[in-house]
């Protein structure tokens, strides 16, 4: 126990280091046509397009002309090997391009700054170059690329500090409730304390082979904690349960490891399977995320399998010390298991009525989800009042000609210029296209020219999106290659490669849980319908997501705006909720298969597996329900849709799949429970009541 604690203290102590790590970007497909587009129009061009757009407000009774000695002498002031071009603002830019940089009321005008370096390196430095930026006296507001996905992580990072700080006293108030005493209470608390530290350590081990975003921080903190804080109640319930048996304190802990560890392994297998479907997805930020979730998996099991048991042995009826009544405990259990036992004896009374009223509320609840609407971050993920979204707000109403819509790089093949009069034809079919309102002619070198189309709807927006595709939709002439890059088209792109990847990932997932379910239940039938169960639970979670903030059915409630769910909460809702349902159904399909290895037929079986483990499978999911109903508190939608998309999906498994559509299910099936082509091995350890060995 000393070891292990000592380790993950040091570990995380270490780790803390991570937060001045992080990988800031990770957004795009470095792939996409976009992606390629950017790099080859820098290369030929230099940078087309600002990556921070600053608008600066004339104060009251002063006008643009007034400001323009301090805003010049702050835009001089950025260091020139930080920019990747010089800095163009309506102070110093002529003709037609000063005209967009202005409002109609001449009362705010823009700078646009072009850094250098990726994105990530931006991101690393933008807090730098803002507060150089300010302007002391003048109104300044900062909208763009690089300021919208900084607000995102930043909001994200506080997240973290709000879903902990609200969940964990949440959380050991519960467990004094279902244990009856403190002891036994804080114990699962500490084991959870103690994966979130661990985790930290293996977050910038891992910074240091990849990048590791902000996002994925907070999905490893939560799964870490809850899964840790689920893992610890499985060892101290089965602990507890060995001790009233009447076995010594060391072989209550090693029957309690054999039994509810060997499920605690499983567990841990069938999530870390989960997450690595997402490591097929081209954006780094959702691979980073998925090596995070392993790594806060893989402590949480470590720290229940080996502390844990450890500290267990040694503290023996201890465990049971401080309650908030004598004898709650164990009244509690025993009243637990009987009104279990009842729930499972009426079901199975009748479990032809039960599965299908059970999957008729599901499908009902599921049907929304055909009118799902999916999309990418937008400055929509952040709060209304938030001073990047209303800025990017203002630009777009003020500013249209300074948005920055789509580029078309035209090229002529074998390294000759594109025909001139295939340029006019593609320039005036962009310019017909709908959704765009105007096409600018940014410059022309060698084998390449290079159009601006401008769009008739704000920039992040949809509307932006689809002028992207039609644009690109456009027939290309002969003599040439055309491709259509920016900010949108980066956006479209990272959506629609999440998107084509899913199929992928979701084979990676079935396949590595069936499997993996195989070798736990030794069963063929089993792990089918385990894979079913959760795809159960997901449908019926992504129509109450879709209900809520697509269609905008208590979207304000919750403080979110009815719009597209975004793509990477959706990945993080399946990848989680489908190990997690796994993971109930190894813990609950465990104990029947106990009991029907002692010999015990379907209905006893059935009776015995619910009696035992429903109390902690409900216990378990509203302790996980809390984690992440906290972390739906994040200003931020994309964590607010993933956090709320986990809490609903396993509401539903641990009540109505988990306690009753499962028993009904394994009742209607019988014997075929059982069959396996493979030898099954004993359920518990050959040892003595008394052994301590």
């Amino acid at each position: 126990m000393a070891v292990t604690v000592v380790l993950i203290l040091l570990s995380g102590a270490w780790g803390a280091g991570v937060l001045d790590e992080l990988d800031l970007a990770g957004y795009e497909d470095p792939a996409s046509e976009s992606a390629v587009t950017d790099r080859l129009t820098v290369q030929a061009f230099g940078k087309q397009t600002p990556d921070v757009v600053v608008v600066y407000t004339a104060p009251e009774g002063k006008t643009l002309d007034d400001i323009r000695p301090q805003v010049l002498q702050r835009l001089a002031a950025v260091p020139g090997d930080r920019l990747a071009k010089p800095i163009e603002s309506y102070w110093t830019a002529g003709g037609l391009r000063q005209a967009a940089m202005v409002s109609a009321d001449r009362r705010r005008a823009i700078a646009g700054i072009s850094s250098n370096g990726s994105m990530s390196d931006q991101l690393a430095h933008y807090a730098e170059l803002r507060a150089a930026l300010v302007v002391p006296g003048v109104d300044t507001e900062f909208a763009g690329f690089i300021p919208v996905i900084d607000a995102f992580n930043q909001r994200s990072l506080t997240s973290v500090v709000i879903a902990e700080s609200v969940a964990i006293p949440l959380m050991l108030l519960l467990l004094v409730v279902v244990f009856g005493g403190l002891v036994a209470a804080s114990v699962p608390v500490v084991v959870g304390g103690l994966a979130m530290i661990g985790a930290l350590g293996a977050l910038r081990a891992l910074s240091m082979v990849t990048g590791v975003s902000a996002f994925a921080l907070n999905i490893a903190s939560i799964l870490g904690l809850g899964l840790a804080i689920d893992y610890g109640l499985f060892m101290v319930s089965r602990f507890r349960e060995e001790l009233r048996d009447g076995r010594t304190p060391v072989v209550a802990a090693q029957r309690a490891t054999h039994t509810a560890g060997r499920t605690i392994a499983f567990s841990a297998l069938l999530l870390v399977c989960a997450f690595a479907g997402t490591l097929v997805f081209p954006p780094s930020m959702l691979r980073s995320l998925g090596f995070g979730a392993i790594a806060a998996i893989a402590i949480a099991a470590f720290v229940s399998v080996t502390a844990l048991p450890a500290a267990l042995s040694m503290m023996g009826e201890r465990i049971n010390a401080l309650p908030w009544r004598r004898g709650a405990a164990r009244r509690g259990e025993e009243r637990a298991e009987r009104r279990w036992a009842a729930l499972a004896t009426a079901v199975m009374r009748r479990p032809v009525v039960v599965a299908v009223a059970v999957a008729g509320l599901l499908l009902a609840l599921s049907t929304p989800f055909l009118g799902v609407r999916m999309g990418g971050i937008n400055p929509d993920v952040l709060p209304a009042d938030d001073a990047v979204r209303v800025a990017q707000a203002e630009l777009s109403a003020g500013f249209p000609n300074a948005s920055e819509g789509a580029t078309v790089l035209i090229r002529g093949v074998d390294g000759g210029a594109p025909p001139a009069a295939a340029v006019s034809w593609l320039a005036g079919e962009v310019q017909r296209t709908e959704g765009v309102r105007v096409v600018v002619r940014l410059a022309e070198q060698g084998d390449a020219v290079l159009l601006r189309a401008l769009s008739t709807s704000p920039d992040f927006s949809t509307g932006a999106e689809d002028m992207v595709a039609a644009v690109r939709a456009i027939p290309v002439p002969e003599g040439m290659t055309v491709q259509v890059g920016g900010m949108n088209a980066l956006r479209a792109d990272s959506n629609e490669s999440i998107v084509a990847a899913v199929p992928l990932a979701l084979a990676i997932v079935i396949a590595a849980t069936l499997l993996v379910m195989t070798i736990a239940f030794r069963s063929i039938l089993l792990p089918l319908k385990a894979v079913l169960m959760a795809a159960v639970s997901l449908s019926a979670t992504f129509g109450v997501l879709t209900w809520i903030f697509v269609d905008g059915n208590g979207a304000s409630l919750l403080g979110a705006e009815p719009g597209p769910l975004p793509t990477p909460a959706l990945i993080v809702v399946v990848v989680a909720v489908f190990g997690l349902s796994t993971d109930y159904e190894v813990f609950l399909m465990s104990r029947m298969i106990e009991a029907h290895e002692r010999g015990a037929d379907t209905e006893a079986a059935v009776r015995e597996g619910v009696a035992k483990t429903g109390r902690i499978i409900t216990t378990a999911a509203a302790l996980f329900v809390i984690v992440t109903g906290a972390a739906a508190l994040s200003e931020v939608t994309l964590i607010k849709v993933a956090a709320l998309g986990m809490a609903l999906a396993i509401l539903i498994d641990a009540t109505v799949v988990r306690m009753l559509l499962v028993p009904a299910l394994v009742r209607l099936m019988g014997a075929a429970n059982w069959w396996s082509p493979f030898a099954r091995n004993p359920a518990g350890p050959r040892t003595s009541p008394t052994s301590s060995e």
